[in-house]
């Protein structure tokens, strides 16, 4: 599969980069159907590579059918992209059944080691794509949209820990999140009071990361957590 989507004659670490990045991220789920990819300068500086060579990964893809670009309106990955998602192998285990309740315990345990690492190891990009997440959820016009990039968000300090089992523990993680009572408690508990009390609080943990501020930024994550936590339960009944 990779190769099927790798730029053809693409000998620059840069651009190679970018097709991977976007490949995963379709694959996994991290880019959905509509979702509307950086623009050609944000991605250009992110990853070290010319405009033009941006346009060329874009094209290819494009030329794919994973997205369409619209002069003046920008560009945005294709239904055909699921296709991406739907054809990867489905672990041998059972399906996972976790309630939300159980998801916040594990969340709170685990989660708030993730500051000491991403302080040590984040890089610029790292940040970058955290910035990218607050923007667009501060952006989002729906609870859906708004929840698909707060899930981006909390995926991303996975990614910026530069340590695979955090990953695989967040990918489970949105697994579960993807199921119907986490929605249904979502829904009861996001008012535009609580969305903006996360926004507050996932913008004060991202510049507490970018400060190299550990202590600080895993103190901010347990609050949020907990605040999540408490919203989720104290609404439901």
């Amino acid at each position: 599969m990779q190769e099927r989507f790798a730029v053809r004659g693409a000998r620059a670490e840069g651009i190679r980069a970018l097709s991977d990045h976007l490949l995963k991220e379709m694959s996994e789920g991290g880019l959905r159907q509509g979702v509307k990819l950086p623009p050609e300068r944000e991605l250009s500086e992110r990853f070290g590579i010319s405009r033009g060579s941006v346009r060329r990964v874009l094209a290819h893809f494009r030329e794919q059918g994973l997205i369409t670009q619209t002069v003046g309106s920008g560009t945005f990955v294709s239904a055909q992209a699921e296709a991406l998602r739907q054809s990867r192998p489905e672990p041998q285990s059972g399906p996972v059944h976790t309630s939300p309740a159980e998801l916040m315990v594990a969340r709170l345990l685990i989660e708030p080691l993730m500051p000491g690492l991403i302080v040590q190891n984040a890089t610029a990009a790292d940040f970058h794509e955290m910035f990218h997440c607050l923007e667009q959820s501060e952006a989002a016009g729906s609870i859906e949209e708004f929840e698909h990039w707060d899930e981006a968000l909390h995926r991303s300090f996975a990614h910026a820990t530069h340590n695979s089992f955090f990953v695989q523990v967040m990918d489970l993680t949105n697994k579960v999140r993807e199921q119907g009572e986490w929605g249904r408690l979502k829904r009861i508990s996001l008012t535009p009071e609580t969305r903006r009390q996360y926004e507050v609080q996932h913008r004060a943990m991202v510049e507490a990361l970018k400060d190299r501020d550990a202590v600080l930024a895993r103190r901010l994550l347990v609050e949020h957590l907990e605040q999540i936590q408490h919203n989720l339960f104290s609404r439901a009944f």
